[in-house]
């Protein structure tokens, strides 16, 4: 063991005033949970105080600083700290960045992060943090120091190199037997002119009297990353002529860059040779289909699409994008053909109706396009002859209604129909499915389901070891419990609490809370080792439609476990319309669940209007997760 003394304060360094503005935002984060007003503990924290300090100790007794609170109707709040002033630290009010649905797009990042900021609190002193953020700056400035000298020596040169110069260079490299690759992947990376390239591979070829397929390679990604057609044809037939057989990373490379060049059915040619020795990706599927819809060729393009689909691969959204934007200035009449006597378009009709369909593929599958994608809807939909479509950027308030026209969307509750449908798979793939015997056993799971068969409908089920978790105390994990079902039973619902059986004999679980609570809710306590999620699907779906469940678990796994994508959206659509999630809960405060949304997240079209959700460039979404903006269609006459 090293010991090591404290450090001296009066030798540190003065922290700088964005170290001092991200303390006084750490710190303030955990006092502002409680709502807008909790201001004044925050005003009064010594460490805070301390934090906004210049010299890192005590407030003296001149100056002030000034914290501002911006809420988001705009309005500002001034508490004043004792301590030299440094300028106002402004601070978002936590609704600002508390996500109100686990749902929500950018729900997941934010979360991630508001967590290792209070675990990064938890574990370290006020100290501490500020020695770690400066040991840590200062080892980022040593590896940065180490890595540009050891890059100096095999820095990419500013222009092109002779042959002796390059030779140089060579025998002044970290490595030498592998100096042309590791030049020609730093000229890719660092974006350098292709001429430095070229003189590079002049210098390979006179050196070694050939050039290997990799370094080829690396120099042809740079040709077509750069636009550098002309020089890619060249690079084509070297290799066509050396090597018998080109790989698929080539293959896609001269895919890419043929597609926007006259050369566009050399693409193709390549594509079909993919397709007799592997299965072409829809990257390379979109590129040729570009080529074609550049080149008037609709028929092509769309011959290729389905042949894309038919395949079972999920178009990309640039591919769709090409579509979208081709419009119907890309359409002439069926009698019309191109130059080679094939017909060459569609008809407007025809076209309209396979972007129409595209739209609801895009539904089906709920797929969210992204930014450039919607633009080009919008343009298109503008853009129909004979049609006066009125478009606009919006959002869906708390009910269901659409901001920019007015209209009702749909709602996220299943239909009889789609109840049923969803009941029966999960059923089927999940509770009777070979996996579910991993979380269970089948004596467990048939007395479970003779419990449900004696017990009244349920109106929500609750995940108890799930819930018991989302208290801060770990200690009073039976208190937190008892208060969410306490909240459902003074709504008037009958729920059902499942758990395990050490919740009603371990130390860490009040057994008075966990007396009140059987006498709340009808309860169901599996084995130690049992899973309960089979057991709240089971439960939920056998009561009805209506009866919803409490747990922040998102169920990924269980929905991948059902068997084609319309019944994981089923599933998804039922998870979003009945999960409830507790907002935060604090102990002695009544019990807030986040709000769930009335209406459904995906495409939408009736009465001559268009819905259409989509991902914009601010919120982080995943799988799990759906935007919050929509673009608006409406058909005027």
């Amino acid at each position: 063991m090293v010991w090591r003394s404290p450090p001296d304060p009066s030798t540190r360094a003065p922290p700088s005033m964005m170290y001092r503005a991200k303390r006084c935002l750490q710190l303030a984060d955990p006092l502002l949970r409680s709502g807008f007003y909790s201001l004044k503990a925050v005003a009064a924290s010594p460490s805070i105080t301390r934090a906004l300090c210049s010299d890192g100790g005590a407030a003296g007794p001149t100056g002030r600083a000034v914290i501002i609170i911006t809420r988001r109707d705009g309005n500002r709040k001034q508490t004043k700290t004792h301590g030299p002033a440094v300028g106002p630290v402004r601070l978002r009010h936590t609704a600002d960045f508390l996500p109100k649905s686990v749902f929500a797009a950018g729900t997941a990042k934010r979360t991630k992060e508001m967590l290792r900021r209070k675990a990064a609190l938890a574990s370290l002193s006020d100290e501490q943090q500020e020695e770690q953020v400066e040991e840590e700056a200062q080892r980022e400035d040593q590896e940065a120091v180490g890595r540009r000298r050891q890059a100096r020596k095999d820095e990419p040169p500013a222009r092109p190199l002779s042959v002796a110069e390059w030779r140089q260079m060579k025998e002044a490299s970290y490595s030498p037997k592998r100096f042309d690759f590791h030049m020609m992947t730093s000229l890719l990376n660092s974006g350098a002119e292709l001429d430095i390239a070229k003189s590079l591979l002049s210098f390979v070829a006179m050196e070694t009297g050939t050039l290997s397929y990799e370094l080829l390679l690396r120099y042809l990604t740079a040709c077509v990353r750069d636009g550098h057609d002309g020089e890619v044809t060249d690079v084509y037939e070297i290799m066509r002529a050396r090597f018998p057989l080109l790989e698929t990373g080539a293959c896609s490379l001269f895919i890419q860059s043929f597609s926007r060049t006259p050369r566009w059915r050399e693409a193709l040619d390549i594509l079909r040779h993919i397709n007799k020795v592997s299965l072409p990706s829809p990257r390379d599927y979109g590129k040729v289909i570009a080529g074609a819809v550049m080149h008037g060729d609709w028929a092509t393009a769309w011959a290729l699409y389905d042949e894309l689909t038919d395949k079972g691969l999920s178009p990309r959204q640039d591919t769709w994008e090409v579509l979208f934007r081709g419009g119907p200035s890309g359409t002439r009449s069926e009698a019309e053909q191109d130059g080679t006597g094939r017909p060459g378009s569609v008809s407007q009709s025809e076209q309209q109706e396979r972007l129409l369909a595209i739209l609801h593929n895009m539904r089906n599958n709920q797929v969210y396009p992204q930014q450039r994608l919607v633009d080009a809807i919008k343009t298109w939909f503008e853009s129909l002859p004979g049609q006066k479509w009125k478009a606009g950027w919006t959002t869906v308030n708390p009910k269901g209604v659409c901001r920019c026209c007015g209209s009702s969307l749909e709602s996220i509750h299943l239909t009889t129909e789609e109840y049923h449908q969803l009941k029966d798979v999960v059923m089927t793939s999940i509770i009777q499915g070979r996996d579910v015997f991993k979380k269970t056993t089948p004596e467990e799971l048939d007395q479970f389901k003779e419990f449900v068969k004696r017990r009244p409908v349920f109106d929500v089920v609750v995940d108890g070891l799930n819930v018991a978790r989302t208290g801060k105390q770990d200690g009073r994990k039976a208190e937190t419990l008892l208060a969410v079902v306490s909240e459902l039973e003074s709504q008037g619902q009958v729920v059902l609490v499942l758990g395990r059986k050490h919740m009603l004999s371990s130390r860490s679980w009040d057994q008075r809370s966990m007396m009140l609570i059987q006498k709340k809710a009808h309860c169901f306590f599996t084995d130690n080792i049992s899973e309960d999620d089979p057991f709240l699907l089971y439960a939920a779906l056998h009561s009805g439609n209506h009866c919803r469940f409490v747990s922040r678990d998102l169920m990924r796994d269980h929905k991948a476990c059902l068997p084609d994508g319309g019944s994981r959206r089923l599933f998804f659509k039922w998870q979003r319309g009945h999960q409830l999630v507790v907002n935060g809960f604090t102990p002695n405060r009544r019990v807030q669940f986040q709000h769930i949304l009335g209406y459904d997240t995906i495409i939408q079209t009736w009465d001559n209007t268009w819905h259409i959700p989509y991902d914009d460039s601010v919120e982080e979404r995943t799988s799990h997760e759906v935007p919050q903006r929509w673009l608006c269609l409406t058909k005027t006459h």
